[in-house]
């Protein structure tokens, strides 16, 4: 793939680029326990799962659908991190579309989940549905009343300091894209108006000793 023309407006291509939400990643302290409460409780499917034992970690990709037009959730489990992982005050919660909210959450309590809220609307005569719970690593995940979607993993929701600034970051962003250097180009143009980090410049991972090296200096950061 070819670096972006300097002269190109890239800022201007992005709104014409197709693009979608392709993944989030976390990471897990059990990735056998995450998987299985996925799985049962959410209904997802396992993509792909691998083993990397030189380098320590291990992963797990979970979904409703194909990765090529799905959003999808990856899992990482590092042989050697600390039992309980500190999920830090940023990340706020995952949306999940659901039929049955009322029975979602009596599966996940009879197996000894944690419920943060009860199911039941907003407020007195609200028509939307929703509950809390956590998964076994204490990430939080709304349940949603809705009819069926093809893809009920539906929010990311994110803690910021300045909604305004976010918005105008996340509209200006490429993610999932026709053209990664003209997309780490426009990036780089939007971190210097609004503030954000590009933690890896455009390039194609060459295998997964080079994928091994950059998860390993993430995790370090």
């Amino acid at each position: 793939m070819a670096a972006p023309n300097n002269h190109e407006d890239v800022l201007q291509w992005v709104q014409k680029d197709n693009r979608r939400f392709l993944r989030a990643n976390i990471r897990v302290g059990d990735l056998d326990r995450t998987v299985k409460f996925y799985t049962e409780f959410f209904g997802t499917k396992v993509l792909s799962r691998q083993d990397f034992p030189d380098q320590k970690y291990s992963t797990a990709v979970v979904a409703y659908g194909p990765e090529e037009s799905h959003f999808v959730l990856g899992l990482t489990h590092h042989h050697d991190a600390a039992e309980k992982l500190d999920i830090g005050t940023a990340f706020d919660h995952f949306g999940l579309a659901t039929q049955d909210v009322y029975g979602t959450v009596e599966k996940i309590r009879a197996a000894g989940g944690v419920i943060t809220r009860e199911p039941g609307p907003i407020a007195e005569g609200g028509r939307t549905i929703f509950a809390f719970v956590n998964d076994p690593d204490g990430y939080s995940f709304e349940l949603i009343l809705r009819p069926p979607t093809p893809e009920p993993l539906c929010q990311i929701c994110l803690n910021v300091t300045d909604v305004d600034r976010s918005i105008e970051f996340y509209q200006k962003l490429a993610i999932g894209t026709d053209d990664v250097y003209k997309s780490g180009a426009a990036v780089e143009l939007v971190n210097k108006e609004l503030g954000g980090q590009t933690i890896r410049p455009p390039a194609v991972l060459v295998d997964n000793q080079d994928y091994a090296d950059f998860n390993r200096k993430s995790k370090d950061k």
